[in-house]
């Protein structure tokens, strides 16, 4: 069988000269390379408006004000509610809810001080993207180059369990990349610093056009979406150079204080632009995708909302002002995640089975239910597109059920049939079935 590079050497090209061609599909492999399924888990913080998110019609997104959004999407979605973080243990809601949320396990004892619970430390079990990713890398038709990538969007520069939800084992917390050059840097090898940052396509010049003549019709098309894709992502990461302000977020000197420039809706474009154009290119079959973090005082001014996130979340429900802005704030992340399974719907499959969407399930979580309760029950969950074969269409309502058995649904729907996850006690009734 023809390899990857032997097909471009065939073409008469250097691979030395191909730092992000080397990562494109096999074209001369295709017939080999069966149904792919992708999983990226997407993380908001602090609760939601429980009035405003649940569908008052179970069969209907537009009935929610904060999922209206993803209405196009109705037919390939699928709303659980009642599902709850039942892991005990030390930490305080909101550490136990980040670090417990894809672990499905307890947080080790630890001298980190969190509201007036006990202190913890990390987590100490494996999280359920890591897990799945290592069961893909172990086989030689799913094994990819990365696995697994970690995307951050506005995480503050600091690592504690209000910080990481993705673990590679028992303490040991995978910190996201919330820096678009950096993930340039990991999936395409650029190691040049901004100001001298040098477009990577011109670095291919003429090689990029002689394989582009080289190819199929559809291949063409594929590998001119590629083009098109990093030569914009360039062109916005070259302009924010030019800005005076900080492109990414810093902590203040009090670090429950998060001030974040205007320009983190367009890093977040990126950031999800990378991680479709890193999966598209079946570098990874399985990603996070984390906003901000547990506790994140996040102050969204594109919003036109200059107070904290967390702030508001504690506000009492009868603070209309604080409820509404809570609403936009969650609107807003419903449309991350709007803007995310469209651009995958909008990207051919690699060998033309169907969109990327077809292939990826996009799991919509968050710490907590509701941030004035700290309730760890009834955490806003959103399952999108076609990669898991679960029942979409409709809100699926539970009670109280522990979510150690939707990750194990999860695990499940991805070939990988775990007898249990996460604390074996409340895995008990098995995978969640939906019907």
């Amino acid at each position: 069988m023809t390899s990857r590079r032997q097909f471009i050497r065939d073409l008469g090209i250097s691979t030395a000269a191909l730092p992000f061609v080397s990562g494109l599909p096999a074209f001369a492999d295709r017939a080999t390379v069966g149904r792919k399924q992708r999983i990226i888990v997407m993380f908001s913080p602090n609760g939601t408006v429980p009035a405003k998110f649940w569908p008052s019609d179970p069969n209907d997104l537009k009935t929610s004000p904060i999922l209206s959004c993803l209405a196009p999407f109705q037919k390939q979605s699928m709303v659980l509610k009642g599902i709850a973080n039942r892991v005990g243990g030390d930490g305080d809601r909101h550490m136990r809810g980040m670090s417990c949320l894809l672990t499905g396990a307890r947080l080790h004892p630890g001298n980190i001080q969190g509201g007036s619970d006990s202190p913890a430390g990390w987590a100490s079990a494996i999280s359920i993207d890591q897990e799945i990713k290592n069961f893909l890398q172990k086989n030689e038709t799913t094994r990819t180059r990365f696995g697994s990538l970690e995307v951050g969007i506005a995480v503050p520069d600091r690592a504690d369990p209000w910080t990481r939800m993705s673990y590679a084992g028992s303490n040991q917390p995978v910190a996201p990349m919330d820096d678009p050059y950096q993930m340039l840097n990991k999936l395409y090898g650029q190691s040049k610093d901004r100001e001298t940052y040098t477009s990577i396509l011109d670095s291919l010049g003429s090689d990029l056009k002689k394989v582009s003549k080289s190819l199929a019709a559809e291949d063409q098309a594929l590998l001119q979406q590629h083009i098109e894709l990093v030569r914009q992502l360039e062109q916005e990461m070259q302009a924010s150079t030019k800005q005076d302000e900080l492109v990414h977020p810093e902590p203040e000197l009090d670090p429950n204080i998060e001030l974040l420039n205007d320009n983190t809706p367009q890093i977040a474009r990126m950031q999800m632009d990378l991680l479709i154009n890193a999966m598209a290119n079946d570098m990874a079959r399985v990603g996070t995708l984390q906003f901000m973090r547990s506790v994140g005082q996040a102050r969204m001014n594109w919003l036109g909302i200059n107070d904290g996130h967390h702030s508001l979340s504690h506000e009492p429900d009868k603070n209309q002002e604080a409820q509404n802005k809570l609403e936009k704030i969650n609107i807003w992340f419903a449309q991350q995640l709007a803007y995310l399974a469209g651009k995958l719907r909008e990207t051919p499959e690699p060998g033309g089975d169907g969109n990327m969407l077809d292939h990826t399930t996009i799991v919509w979580v968050n710490e907590l239910g509701q941030g004035n309760t700290h309730t760890l029950d009834n955490i806003p969950t959103v399952i999108i597109g076609g990669g898991s074969g679960l029942t979409t269409g409709r809100m699926h309502s539970f009670v109280k059920v522990a979510h150690n058995r939707l990750l194990m649904s999860l695990a499940h729907s991805m070939g990988h049939h775990i007898p249990h996850f996460g604390e074996e006690k409340l895995c008990q009734g098995g995978a969640l079935q939906f019907s």
